[in-house]
């Protein structure tokens, strides 16, 4: 895909991620975490950044979106979701020095990963504010409802 291609798709799945907010703050669990902000964040290829905070606490949606872009970019340098790379870091699977992310700037939170476009091109993403659970699967029902 191209810029502009990718630039539409990553803005559709934005989109999607906002409509399925409301369902999300249905769940008692994910509802409690939130405290007035959540947020999104996806990396292109390029490096391009695109996101959104949502919520009524600005300040909060700001630290949701600095923990979405935190998640977002480890996953587009290492092409791992979060998670994983947190485990083989500890597991000592993988140098923590060898995508020059260490502690304690690592994050093992779950909510970031790589995600694949239709012609196999790698962006990354990010959320926060939700349980891992919901943080993970937000963006990946988003990103199925565009394709």
């Amino acid at each position: 895909m191209q810029y502009p291609a990718i630039a539409a798709f990553i803005n559709a799945v934005i989109d999607k991620v906002e409509e399925l907010i409301p369902e999300y703050m249905q769940r008692k669990e994910d509802r409690e975490k939130e405290r007035g902000g959540v947020a999104v964040c996806i990396l292109d290829p390029e490096g391009r950044v695109y996101g959104k905070m949502f919520g009524e606490d600005r300040i909060m949606a700001r630290e949701r979106y600095r923990v979405a872009w935190t998640k977002a970019s480890q996953a587009w340098i290492t092409g791992l979701p979060t998670g994983e790379y947190e485990r083989r870091v500890f597991n000592k699977e993988i140098d923590e020095g060898q995508f020059g992310i260490r502690r304690p700037d690592l994050i093992g939170w779950e909510g970031g990963q790589p995600l694949y476009l239709p012609d196999g091109t790698m962006i990354a993403a990010g959320f926060g504010g939700f349980t891992s659970a919901s943080d993970l699967e937000i963006v990946q029902r988003a990103l199925a409802m565009v394709r």
